[in-house]
Formats: C-alpha cells, structure tokens, sequence
C-alpha cells in the first residue's frame, strides 16, 4: 500500500473521530434518574407463555437435551458450542446426535479455552446469532469470568446492545468428583447486574426455563445439577414450552415455616418434610436467582413467620445471605424466629464419599428445622 493511501485513510478516520466527538460533546449533560438506570441494565423482553398438551416421563438429564432440541429446530440461527459437544456429544452425552441433526455449523466443538469460547459468543450474538454455550463443568467458567461478569453482563448497560448468550453450568457435588468438578458457584453471577441465573430442581423446570433462557435476549447463566441428571425423573410436556424467568414455585403450602431453597436443596427439603409429616412446612422453589421472586417468599415468610434457606453453596457469601438480608430488612416485624441458613461447609469439595457427605447442607437440614421450630 502506498504511502499516500495511508496518510488518507489515517485522515478519514481522523475526522470521522473528530465529528463523533463533536456529537457527543453537543450531547446535553445527563440528568440522574435511579428508575432510568435500573431500566438500562436488561434488554426489556415480554414472556409470552407457550404450553404444549402431551407429556412423557423424562430423566433431568434428558429434558434438558430436549429443550436444546426444540431450540434449535425453532431457531435456524441458534449455534451451540463447547467441549467435544459435536461428534462425542459432550461429557454428559447432552447433545449426541445433534451433529447430525443440525450440522457441525451449528453443533461446534471448541478447544479448552472457556474465555475463547464465551467470547466467540458474544461475537455471534453481536452479530445476530442466538449463542449457546456449554461449560464442560461449571467449575472451570472461572477461565473465561472477564467475558462473562464484564463483557457479556455489561453490553447492553454501556451500549444498548443486547447480547443474546446462555451459558450452561453443569455444576453441584454428589457424584465424588472432588473440588475441581463440583462447585455450586452461582453466587459468583448473581451479584453481578446485567446476568440472569436459573437453576432448576425439576426436569419440567429445566427444560421450560432452558427455552425461556434462549428466547430471551439477555445473558444467561443457566445453571444444571449434575447429580441430578440422571437421579431425578418427572412428567416433562413434549413440545415447545416455556417457564417465566423470576417466578418461584411452591412446591408444597405449609404454616409453621418456610424453606426457601432451590436445585438439589428442594430434594432435600421436600425429604425433611416427607420424613417430618407433622410438621406443617411450606417449600419455596426459588428456580431462578436473578432475577428472584421476592413477592412469593414475601407471602410466605409472612404466613409461617420462620425460614430456613437451604442451599448447597457454602455458608460464607452464599446466595443465601441476599435472601435472609432482604428478609430481615423487608419482613421483620412478621418473623417469630432469626432468619437462619443452612449451607455446605466453607471448605472445597472432598472426594472422599464420607467426606463429601459430611461437607453437604444435607447434613444439617434436620438440626437447623429443630433449632429454628423450637423458637
């Protein structure tokens, strides 16, 4: 290229800059407004409820792959990316056969580089692609956390331009796989504004919320018990449906207290109340994080006036203690009892059975329902 062509392009893009800082200093100067600011950190998106009449009987594990596949039939620019995803069908065997359903323009291998790989999303998403990506543990995010809580999280805040990204989460001890492949780090995303956290218990849940997370246009951390893959079953509609983001389910009335809980916890939970039945205890399925249903643990603080929140994340910093704050400061004079939480140890994840066992809230569901019952 010759010397004069630069010095012109170097010139063109010199007054482009000038007259769009021009344009901007013309800009009058912003008036803080909080309702303005608040309404800046999503794209807004209307749920419009879609249910289907037949249903069958489907593993977790399976009505997940379900739901990815009605996607992406419904949806010819949605592309999923990942670790061995294609051809091997990931490490959960998630997505086998897809590759030859859809094609490996769409069903995309990618090397062990999370960073890489969330940031190719972000790349189709700006580029009017619907983007899914799937860790291969939900532990190792933490290699591409800058394109997660400042890139994708932040966008449409700073922009105004959506980016229209899920990241599934395989996460959650259980299965003795040690520190490194059994987090619950979903508090790591839920303090962080312009990010959507789902975490289902059921596999109608998963599925429904799965669909609503890639119908939606906002960044998504969609989080899967890997315990539950294939230990939980339920009535799963066959279709294309979608459950609301930001909706808890009761899963059972009670009037004595509430547990507030959600993904493997809700399984304990509904244990502790099956082994306890002349207990009167109400179950919150909280199933999303971010947005969380606070208008529905409201309601019920104020009728049993005790709350125990379970959850498998360890106690310090856990999700939890949102909860039991906004509790505390919002529903105060209705409470007969302290707010208490029950969680795992605050120590990484043993692979010992014995010592895993020892590390899960589980273990402590029935102490806390005493000491909480007992004021």
């Amino acid at each position: 290229m010759q010397q004069s062509t630069i010095n012109g392009l170097r010139a063109g893009f010199a007054k482009d800059i000038e007259t769009e800082i021009e344009k901007a200093f013309a800009q009058p100067d912003t008036v803080p407004d909080i309702e303005t600011e608040l309404k800046d950190v999503y794209k807004p998106h209307h749920f419009i409820p879609t249910v289907t009449e037949s249903s069958s009987e489907k593993r977790y594990i399976d009505a997940i792959s379900d739901g990815l596949r009605k996607a992406m039939q419904r949806y010819p620019n949605l592309v999923l990316m990942g670790q061995d995803i294609a051809e091997y069908g990931g490490a959960f065997k998630i997505t086998q056969g897809f590759v030859d359903e859809f094609g490996k323009e769409r069903v995309r291998n990618t090397p062990i580089c999370e960073s890489a790989i969330v940031g190719a999303g972000m790349g189709l998403a700006l580029n009017g692609y619907k983007a899914l990506v799937e860790m291969q543990f939900a532990d190792f995010v933490s290699s591409g956390f800058t394109q997660v809580v400042n890139n994708l999280a932040k966008n449409y805040y700073r922009w105004g331009q959506p980016v229209d990204v899920v990241i599934r989460m395989p996460a959650g001890g259980g299965t003795g796989a040690g520190p490194f492949h059994s987090q619950s780090n979903e508090a790591w995303f839920t303090k962080t504004p312009g990010l959507k956290v789902i975490y289902p218990a059921f596999p109608a849940d998963a599925k429904g919320l799965l669909l609503a997370a890639i119908d939606d246009p906002n960044p998504v951390m969609y989080f899967e018990h890997k315990y539950l893959y294939r230990n939980i079953s339920g009535s799963v509609p066959d279709g294309y449906y979608t459950v609301e983001i930001g909706k808890a389910n009761i899963i059972q009335q009670g009037t004595q207290a509430s547990i507030i809980t959600y993904g493997w916890g809700v399984h304990w939970a509904m244990e502790y109340a099956a082994k306890h039945p002349e207990q009167s205890i109400e179950i919150i399925d909280l199933r999303t994080l971010q947005p969380w249903d606070k208008q529905t643990v409201e309601i019920s603080v104020k009728k049993t006036g005790r709350v125990l929140i379970l959850h498998e994340d360890t106690l310090i910093s856990g999700f939890g203690g949102e909860i039991a704050a906004y509790i505390a400061e919002h529903c105060f004079s209705y409470l007969d009892a302290p707010v208490m939480r029950c969680a795992s140890l605050d120590t990484p994840i043993p692979m010992n059975k014995a010592l895993e066992d020892q590390f899960m809230a589980k273990n402590r569901v029935e102490k806390m329902m005493e000491k909480l019952l007992m004021y």
